[in-house]
């Protein structure tokens, strides 16, 4: 969705606020995971495509998990205690689309208890015909944030 033949509109914005996360992340020690959606065969993200690669590869450490449904602590169950293990209370979510797996993720993430914070600027959507992509991610950003959610621009993360 940030590359090929129909990136999500925001596609320069959004890969320069994923890869200096990254970055600052790695930099921090902090925990990584890197998720791969398995899309229908035939989708743009279908197992083993050009659109299902990690646009940006794991290294050393990094976690990398699949998922088939938006949550991917629901497809991950053993995700969240892991990440607890590791000593992680507070996720930082950025990525593909606003309104299905990042929003589903955020509200996975505080029902097990974490402190969310959303990258503002890191995620990002098409839009749906009647509703522009960056109002759509907007919108996002206000719902969340009224259910616990911290909304922070993406440069404004600190890890």
């Amino acid at each position: 969705m940030l590359e090929g033949d129909a990136p999500v509109p925001a596609a320069g914005q959004v890969w320069a606020a994923l890869e200096a996360l990254l970055a600052a992340a790695r930099a921090a020690g902090a925990v990584v995971v890197h998720v791969q959606n398995d899309g229908s065969s035939g989708e743009p993200d279908e197992p083993e495509t050009d659109g299902w690669r990690l646009v940006f590869p794991a290294t050393g450490g990094e976690l990398v998990v699949r998922k088939d449904v938006p949550d991917t602590l629901v497809a991950n169950p053993d995700l969240a205690w892991s990440l607890r293990e590791q000593g992680v209370d507070r996720v930082v979510v950025a990525g593909m689309q606003s309104e299905y797996c990042v929003e589903a993720i955020s509200r996975g993430a505080l029902g097990h208890g974490f402190e969310v914070l959303l990258a503002s600027g890191a995620h990002a959507t098409y839009g749906d015909g009647s509703v522009a992509a960056a109002e759509i991610s907007t919108g996002v950003e206000k719902e969340l944030g009224t259910e616990g959610v911290r909304v922070l621009p993406a440069a404004g993360v600190r890890l």
